[in-house]
């Protein structure tokens, strides 16, 4: 008897209801455990204005996916923690989009089909924003009501961090920002990307499995997939700045070769740089395969997805 196909819409409804419904009652208002005020209501507005009804969640999927494939059906104390995770993922994910559309960095007006935080709220009201959504994501990370381990919790906490860091998503955009006008080599530019966008896609994996039981040959076999992944969303993203139009993308098209950005279609060519991505997916499976894990469908899914989407 074959083995039932990997249903991976009905899979991402199920997982993506979850994320939005936790995002929904995370981002609010409310006060805090143990302070009797809330947030600034006009601040918590251009919050949930980044955050919610808008993205892919790819973030939060890889999340999910990889605490399911290194799960113990046995032990279900995982769950609450990869929740958290899937969300604080997409608010470090959501704030980096903030504070790169400001005029300072790449000075965009449309995200997500609509227009930037900075357009919406103002520039300093989205600064702030930015910052609040950094700081909620380790909040959620940490919560005081017993339902996340401790030691996960510092877990969690320096895998986010390293990823969004100065040696992750913030130093890639820093590379990236010195970067404009100049010719990188390969190298180069895969190390910016690494960083910029692919420490945070990858970062995502490796929280993901550190909610649940992987042993050494699983968590280093899904180290290999995130980077893979993030790169190849990268690659990915270059190829769709000069084939797709704003509406497609939900963000302005052409804004790579309109500021001179290095990017892989201007260091390799169109042709050559789809060639490279379904290398990279390649690469990707390969190490699902290599990961002894029974169940890979969930990531397998969101590896094809993030090469050939088109948006």
């Amino acid at each position: 008897m074959t083995a039932p196909s990997f249903d991976l819409n009905g899979w991402n409804r199920e997982r993506l209801a979850q994320v939005e419904r936790a995002l929904e009652g995370w981002v609010t208002a409310d006060a805090p455990q143990g302070l009797d005020h809330g947030a600034p209501a006009e601040l918590v507005e251009a919050m949930r204005y980044a955050v919610l009804d808008g993205g892919k969640r790819l973030r939060p999927l890889l999340v999910m996916a990889a605490f399911e494939a290194v799960a113990l059906p046995t032990d279900p104390t995982g769950a609450p923690a990869a929740l958290r995770a899937a969300c604080a993922v997409e608010l470090i994910h959501a704030y980096s989009l903030v504070h790169d559309d400001m005029p300072c960095m790449d000075n965009d007006v449309l995200r997500r089909g609509k227009p930037t935080v900075h357009v919406q709220y103002g520039e300093a009201s989205a600064l702030l924003a930015g910052d609040a959504l950094q700081a909620l994501a380790f909040e959620l990370l940490t919560p005081m009501d017993g339902s996340v381990a401790p030691a996960t919790q510092a877990r969690l906490c320096a895998l986010l961090a390293r990823a969004a860091g100065s040696a992750g998503m913030a130093g890639g955009q820093a590379i990236d920002l010195a970067s404009v006008g100049q010719h990188l080599n390969e190298r180069q530019l895969r190390e910016m990307h690494q960083l910029k966008t692919g420490a945070l896609l990858q970062g995502s994996v490796v929280m993901g499995a550190q909610c649940g039981t992987p042993d050494a040959r699983a968590l280093h076999a899904l180290e290999v997939y995130g980077a893979a992944i993030g790169l190849a969303f990268q690659v990915v993203d270059d190829i769709l700045d000069v084939t797709a139009d704003s509406a497609t993308l939900g963000k302005t098209a052409g804004k790579d070769a309109e500021n001179d950005k290095p990017t892989y279609v201007s260091l390799m060519g169109l042709e050559p740089s789809k060639a490279y991505a379904q290398q990279l997916l390649a690469e990707a499976l390969a190490a699902l395969d290599a990961s002894g894990l029974a169940h890979t469908q969930a990531l397998r899914g969101l590896a094809d997805m993030v090469v050939n989407r088109a948006s």
